[in-house]
This record gives structure tokens, C-alpha cells and sequence, in this order.
């Protein structure tokens, strides 16, 4: 196994990497800044610089890669048009590619909500709407995925169990970053993680259960 994360430099997308070097898998990372990126990512992690909104660039960054992650965002700001470009096309460009490169496992970090127009979220152009959108075009994409849609996101690592739940049943609740890494590197060694759509949140009551018991119940 050999993954390419895109998103790699972010909060959750460093995090990511971050586990799957714990786990010994070799990680090729798309970055936009390369000294950056040096100073953020462990050393052994491979980077090559592209940009999910340049789609003539994927197919060579993915290269030997077997596995794709996808924790792309679009931060928040002043552009309209952010949440549509980065959140939906530069995810749909990043699925053409896996696709056409035969990756076997598409992992996505996509929201919680998702399917709820009404949400505040939706207020920052949009975005919870394009999010299911590149849920949406990954899921018909015919490769291998799991949609993560973690609760709101938090940098400190709070104690708590990891609650799963199936598409549109988590509407509230929280998740440490790393916990979500966690569970999106999970994702590539549980069979019963493949496509499927998963919803996280952290409760520090709720009874730990492992990722195999966890994938498998949804």
C-alpha cells in the first residue's frame, strides 16, 4: 500500500499523515508550497507539488500510489467561489484521476450535515452543498470509498470514545482531529469500511469500540 493525501499541509490532512507513517505506509503528499510543507510533514513523507484545481497535474502526482485521501477544504474567506472550486472541483478532478490511475480505495473527509440546505454552514457559500456534491460524484465514480463525515472539528486531542453512525442519523457533536485521521486511515484496512458513508463524533461516556466493530456496524 502506498497513499497519496491531498490536503496534506492542512489541519486534519497533516494529522492524517501524520498516522499513516505511525502505521508504516509509504505517503506521497501534494502540497502547493514545498518549504511549507517540509516544515509541517514528517521527513520521510514524499511531496510533489500540484493542485487539485489544476486536473492535468493529478494523474503524475498520484504516480505509484495505491491509495488516495482526499482532506481538502476550502478555508474560510471572501471568495464566493472557494467552496464550489475546492470543495466540489477540485475533488471531482482528484476522483478522474484515482480513476483513471486504478486506485483501490478513494477515502474522503467530507461534514457532518451535509444534507441539511438549512445549515449554518451553508451561509459560507454554500459549502456543506458542494461537500455532498463531491460525495455524491465519488459515489458514482465506481471506485472503492469511504465518505468520513466527522462532527465539528477540534486541534486538542479531548478524551473520548469514537461514535459511528450511517449517513444522515449524527446531526450534532464533536471529534478531535486525530480521531478522524485515525478513523480515515482505519478505513483502508477494514473491508467493511468500503463503500460506505460514516458519521463521527467523540463522547468521552461512550464505551471504546474498535474500528472493526465500528466500520462493521454501520
Amino acid at each position: 500500500m502506498k497513499a497519496f493525501v491531498a490536503g496534506a499541509t492542512g489541519q486534519t490532512g497533516r494529522r492524517i499523515v501524520q498516522h499513516l507513517v505511525k502505521r508504516g505506509i509509504p505517503v506521497r503528499a501534494l502540497v502547493r508550497n514545498l518549504e511549507a510543507a517540509r516544515a509541517i510533514l514528517p521527513p520521510e513523507v514524499e511531496l510533489v507539488v500540484g493542485d487539485v484545481l489544476d486536473p492535468g497535474t493529478l494523474a503524475a502526482a498520484i504516480a505509484d500510489s495505491t491509495v488516495v485521501l482526499c482532506a481538502t477544504g476550502a478555508k474560510p474567506g471572501f471568495d464566493p467561489t472557494a467552496p464550489y472550486r475546492t470543495d466540489y472541483e477540485g475533488t471531482k478532478n482528484l476522483v478522474d484521476a484515482a480513476k483513471t490511475k486504478g486506485i483501490e480505495q478513494f477515502v474522503f473527509v467530507s461534514s457532518l450535515c451535509v444534507s441539511k440546505f438549512f445549515h449554518p454552514l451553508n451561509l459560507f457559500f454554500l459549502i456543506l452543498v458542494w461537500k455532498k456534491q463531491a460525495e455524491a460524484y465519488l459515489q458514482q465514480s465506481g471506485l472503492t470509498y469511504t465518505i468520513v463525515r466527522p462532527g465539528g472539528l477540534k486541534n486538542t486531542d479531548d478524551p473520548g470514545a469514537v461514535i459511528m453512525s450511517q449517513a444522515d442519523t449524527l446531526f450534532e457533536g464533536s471529534i478531535p482531529r486525530t480521531q478522524v485521521a485515525e478513523t480515515c486511515v482505519e478505513a483502508l484496512f477494514q473491508p467493511s469500511a468500503r463503500n460506505k458513508v460514516v458519521e463521527i463524533v467523540a463522547k468521552p461516556e461512550a464505551p471504546k469500540r474498535s474500528f472493526t466493530e465500528l466500520f462493521a456496524a454501520v
